[in-house]
């Protein structure tokens, strides 16, 4: 795909503060990109000079082929979805959704027909008469995004969307908004702190931290082949153990782990060497726990005792405190119905997992 959006080199200074620090980025048309990272990464700082209501210190971004590094906001083809949804509370939904065409000047039929279209396409054609102090969170949501969209943007942003709705709410406006996407064919760029939408929502996601990059990828890229221990332990759960590598083969890596008094396995193929201090990460879902030792011998296996446990309905999570002291998360997926439990506090278990299932990490 064409690059649509670049960034080179940018930065943003705010005094001595680096905001955003040297980045680069392409996006391509008609993604559903989203930069995702803790408070105080620079992920709105970096939204605001793609909006136009930052300039950076340097560096430059274009926007289908145009340098719009310095243009006005009015003067790019963005528009932007706040997180405040900034709806007025004097007006009903269909003069909120039209208001944007109304400053431009747009002839009274065509707004009409214009927002009619909007209405339908976020389903909000019931309300139209209605004030936003009569609608709900995801309807406020909703008229908000058809405001945005109406102007047909190129590229739509989108700053924290859905951080003010409950959590079932949220879930089903995720889908909404990536079903609404993809019949525009629109580029949308969302900013988000929660990882779970990001992995929903986007075909490609860069995860921030302190005004840089850390990794740019595919949501599954990001979470089953992180490069680094902190996209590791920002995204979803995992355990660490660290180690020193003692066998580089074709295939496989062997890495002793003196915290367990354990060898360590990884498939693939990495840049290591023998005596080199690394890192092997597995996610809990990818353990499994018994009562009784496995029998396939390739898997890594490690005794230990159920120190905590707890049921979330569709899947329980186990905090195995292994011999070492070091204490390892689980977590397994609830297939059978039961008013009993499979393990108890301070039973005798084995975890195990397979090779292919840890990441190395160098850092």
């Amino acid at each position: 795909m064409k690059d649509f959006i670049r960034i080179q080199g940018v930065s943003k200074l705010f005094g001595d503060f680096v905001a955003v620090d040297n980045v680069d980025l392409e996006i391509a048309r008609g993604e559903l990109f989203s930069i995702l990272g803790g408070s105080g990464c620079g992920k709105t700082t970096l939204l605001r000079m793609l909006a136009g209501f930052e300039v950076p210190s340097s560096g430059s971004i274009q926007i289908d082929g145009v340098d719009v590094t310095h243009q006005a906001p009015y003067d790019r083809p963005v528009n932007m979805m706040f997180q405040s949804y900034a709806i007025f509370p004097h007006m009903n939904v269909a003069s909120n959704i039209g208001y944007g065409l109304r400053r431009e000047g747009v002839a009274k039929g065509e707004i009409a027909r214009r927002v009619d279209e909007m209405l339908e396409l976020v389903q909000l054609g019931d309300f139209k008469n209605r004030k936003p102090d009569a609608l709900s969170g995801g309807q406020r949501q909703r008229v908000a995004l058809a405001r945005a969209l109406i102007k047909r943007p190129k590229v739509l942003l989108l700053d924290e969307p859905l951080a003010a709705l409950d959590k079932k709410l949220r879930e089903r406006t995720q889908f909404e908004l990536m079903n609404i996407q993809d019949e525009l064919g629109i580029t949308f760029v969302v900013v988000t702190h929660d990882q779970e939408e990001a992995m929903t929502l986007s075909s490609r996601i860069v995860v921030m931290n302190q005004g840089r990059f850390e990794q740019v990828g595919t949501p599954k890229e990001i979470y089953e082949f992180p490069v680094n221990r902190f996209v590791a332990d920002f995204i979803g759960t995992i355990n660490t153990f660290e180690g020193v590598v003692t066998v580089v083969e074709e295939e496989r890596i062997e890495v002793y782990c003196e915290q367990i008094g354990d060898t360590l396995t990884a498939l693939g193929r990495q840049l290591v060497e023998v005596g080199q201090a690394v890192q092997i990460a597995v996610r809990p879902e990818k353990i499994f726990v018994s009562k009784e030792r496995p029998e396939n011998d390739k898997d890594v296996c490690i005794e230990g005792v159920v120190d905590d446990l707890g049921y979330l309905g569709n899947r329980s999570l186990y905090r195995v405190r292994l011999k070492s002291g070091r204490v390892i998360q689980v977590s397994s997926q609830n297939r059978r119905r039961s008013v009993t439990r499979f393990l108890e506090w301070e039973d005798d278990v084995w975890i195990s997992w397979r090779p292919r299932s840890a990441v190395l990490l160098l850092d």
